[in-house]
């Protein structure tokens, strides 16, 4: 009998904050009025944030690299995520809080303030990035548009990876300047040192602009590490990936009742990785993700099961 190999370790740098639910809202109030909502949630966000809850409540080992501010916010954030936060840098500045609107369509709006996630920066994350327990594992790198500092720091950051046999998955999030020329010209110099792209569906058109997403999705594959995977995350429909081998592979997502689909992206990535990392066939990390995503999205509070949703 050949033995199991253990999972490969797993990882997240980037954007933790605080994140305020509210809503649904419709329509938009006038200015000057005010608008009274039936839902709210004060809760752990950011795209780092949500994937490492994720894997706190699924009980898999991980590691989650990130800072705060030196506010009470800050040691909040702290609090919720333990003995991962110890080594985490505090900003002599307000935490970023995001407030996000839901609306009754399923989309949101969101207002974020800039606070401590510019700061975040290679150099003060140096203390807690420990090789030796995440060689060989995978790095997830996310909020590329709200770490300022870190993010100059990627090609640093990529050959440190490299040193140590991490493969890096990436998954950049919205740019606050939408997708200019600059922005994918400088997105697209970071694929070919990533193993994993986990784009949405409208950031993966916004970056090719192709507008067909399977089309969209073809075009990545080349430009990422050799034996790269590129997933589009399709919301409601679920989710496709292109890997080495091919073909393109689809799963689509069990019908829920939407409660509240903030982070749902980044719930998806858990699901994944904790798939990929442990071995399993790319349809099967698609589904842990798809299936991990819609419970989340489904509950209140949430949970995070993958199990049946329905």
């Amino acid at each position: 009998m050949i033995p199991m190999q253990p999972p490969r370790p797993l990882a997240v740098v980037g954007n933790v904050n605080v994140d305020l639910i509210l809503g649904p809202c419709a329509p938009w109030p006038e200015p000057g009025t005010e608008a009274m909502v039936e839902h709210d949630d004060l809760r752990v966000g950011g795209a780092a944030g949500n994937t490492a809850l994720a894997w706190a409540a699924l009980g898999r080992p991980h590691r989650i690299f990130a800072n705060v501010g030196d506010d009470h916010f800050g040691t909040w954030l702290r609090e919720a995520f333990g003995e991962r936060s110890q080594h985490w840098p505090v900003e002599t500045t307000s935490t970023t809080v995001s407030v996000g609107i839901t609306h009754p369509n399923g989309e949101r709006t969101f207002f974020t303030s800039r606070g401590h996630l510019p700061r975040l920066s290679l150099p003060s994350l140096r203390a807690g990035l420990d090789p030796a327990a995440l060689s060989g594992g995978i790095l997830l790198l996310c909020g590329s548009f709200l770490t300022d500092s870190l993010t100059r720091d990627y090609a640093e950051l990529f050959d440190w990876a490299d040193t140590h046999g991490i493969d890096v998955a990436l998954d950049t999030g919205w740019p606050l300047d939408g997708w200019t020329p600059a922005i994918r010209k400088a997105v697209l110099t970071w694929l070919p040192r990533c193993r994993y792209l986990l784009l949405n569906e409208i950031e993966t058109v916004s970056l090719t602009r192709i507008d067909d997403v399977e089309a969209a999705l073809a075009s990545l594959l080349p430009h990422l590490k050799p034996g790269g995977t590129a997933v589009v995350k399709c919301g409601a429909e679920g989710a496709l990936a292109l890997g080495p081998s091919g073909p393109m592979v689809r799963r689509a997502a069990p019908p829920v009742a939407v409660v509240d689909t903030i982070g749902a992206g980044d719930v998806f990535n858990a699901g994944f990785l904790m798939g990929v990392a442990a071995g399993d066939s790319l349809g099967d990390s698609l589904s842990a993700g798809v299936t991990l995503a819609s419970r989340a999205v489904s509950t209140s509070p949430r949970r995070y099961e993958l199990g049946d949703p329905a």
